[in-house]
């Protein structure tokens, strides 16, 4: 047998006031409403469940049992209401954020300290890995933001244009090519050891195509997966790097590292954003993407005043896939 929830909850109304009429005003419907209502409901189950006596309404034995079990079912309701309710209006919850390597470790932070002020009650959980992985992670649903050094070719995501990185040639200080009084013929770096990201790095596949674009073909490569480390082994003399000047601008700044202009040549590439297609945003993750956004068109355009973040109850939105 199916209990009517309706009906259920009509009854349990007049089991917990002990009136037809109080329960008729919690309700906001008429006596006569919930009088019927508890008679179609004691047939549906079978047996009286209310005692009817001139000082009022008391609930049989079997309508005690019903009455607790369902002071228990819409306990839990009223708790998953407000749960919701909580979520919306992000006072609690989690997002989950994946995000390539440099981008992770170099430029993720500052958005998450915008965050956090905003909403302190939402966990932040970051994850880092190469642009496949995270890619890999976005389509298992296993991560609700997910940012990128490269565009992602896969009919199951969409790949949304996020912002410019610009990247820069660096060497150690007493490197030959620091010495140059200008900028250098890209061809130079035919003669180095030019130190790369792994397959399957974002970095990887811009420095790849910048090459390839001017005929530029290093007789040694050494591949490091991880930025951090190739700054280090560039410092060292081991070799030259192209990578974000977000991530060496630190130890330019500290003299260890010096940035080479290369002549007729500026490097960037276009940071993105996936999404899964036909995923519908949680509200956590639609603030973190409206702080994103928010951030980079201030950079983009000084002048003009930047919102403050507000507390909002964003309504998800469906992402159209990519044609």
């Amino acid at each position: 047998m199916s209990l009517n929830l309706h009906l259920l909850r009509l009854f349990a109304a007049v089991a917990k006031t002990g009136s037809f009429s109080r329960a008729a005003e919690l309700l906001h419907i008429s006596q006569p409403a919930i009088s019927k209502g508890v008679r179609d409901f004691e047939l549906q189950v079978g047996c009286r469940l209310l005692d009817r006596t001139p000082k009022g309404v008391r609930p049989t034995r079997e309508g005690a049992a019903l009455a607790r079990h369902a002071e228990t079912l819409f306990a839990a309701e009223r708790a998953a209401e407000d749960e919701l309710q909580a979520l919306r209006n992000l006072d609690s919850g989690s997002l989950r954020i994946g995000a390539s390597t440099t981008i992770a470790t170099y430029m993720i932070p500052a958005y998450l300290g915008i965050f956090h002020r905003a909403f302190p009650g939402i966990d932040l959980h970051v994850v880092s890995a190469n642009t496949s992985e995270i890619a890999a992670l976005m389509l298992a649903h296993e991560i609700e933001i997910a940012l990128v050094e490269g565009p992602v070719e896969d009919e199951n995501l969409v790949s949304q244009a996020w912002r410019t990185d610009v990247m820069g040639l660096i060497a150690a200080p007493d490197h030959r090519l620091a010495a140059a009084s200008g900028p250098i013929d890209f061809h130079l770096l035919e003669d180095e050891i030019l130190i790369v990201r792994e397959p399957g790095s974002g970095t990887r596949e811009v420095v790849a195509q910048a090459l390839a674009a001017h005929g530029v073909e290093p007789k040694r490569t050494l591949e490091i997966g991880s930025t951090e480390a190739i700054k280090q082994a560039v410092a060292a003399g081991v070799g030259v790097a192209i990578v974000s000047t977000a991530t060496s601008d630190d130890q330019v700044r500290l003299g260890k590292l010096r940035v080479i202009p290369i002549k007729g040549t500026r490097i960037e590439r276009m940071l993105w954003q996936l999404k899964s297609s036909g995923r519908l945003d949680v509200p956590a993750a639609v603030a973190f993407e409206g702080i994103i956004r928010e951030k980079q068109d201030a950079q983009a355009n000084p002048r003009k005043p930047v919102a403050k973040v507000r507390r909002t109850d964003p309504a998800p939105r469906r992402q159209r896939a990519r044609s």
